[in-house]
């Protein structure tokens, strides 16, 4: 099981970071990403790392702004999250995928969260 935290009500320009811990699973090996979806749109895929994060994606919207990162000791995932804007408001969701491939699909993802609520506001 995937439990994000971390999430709330920011003004434009603030920071967050949200956290991903698993619980009843080690992750070791395991690719972490992680996703939004805004009301009324689709989920979206916003940053994913390796195990060993070596190779980490992001997308376009967040890139320069958002930060994947892991404590692997903790089976903890983190995404810092900078200069947000309105539009990254959304619900975030961690996944993990035991391929470690970090892809940019939900479909390379198995395992997911239950979404943590991020509200910008402007």
């Amino acid at each position: 099981q995937l439990v994000e935290s971390g999430g709330g009500l920011v003004e434009a320009g603030d920071s967050l970071t949200l956290s991903c811990v698993a619980s009843g699973r080690a992750l070791m090996s395991y690719a972490m990403g992680w996703f939004r979806q805004a009301p009324g749109k689709e989920r979206e895929f916003v940053a994913t790392s390796t195990w060993s994060g070596d190779r980490t994606y992001y997308a376009d919207s967040v890139k320069g702004r958002f930060a994947i990162s892991r404590d692997t000791a903790k089976d903890t995932v983190f995404l810092q999250m900078n200069s947000l804007k309105s539009e990254d408001t959304a619900v975030y969701f961690c996944a993990a995928d035991s391929l470690d491939v970090a892809g940019t699909s939900l479909s390379d993802y198995f395992y997911w969260g239950q979404g943590t609520q991020v509200t910008v506001s402007s």
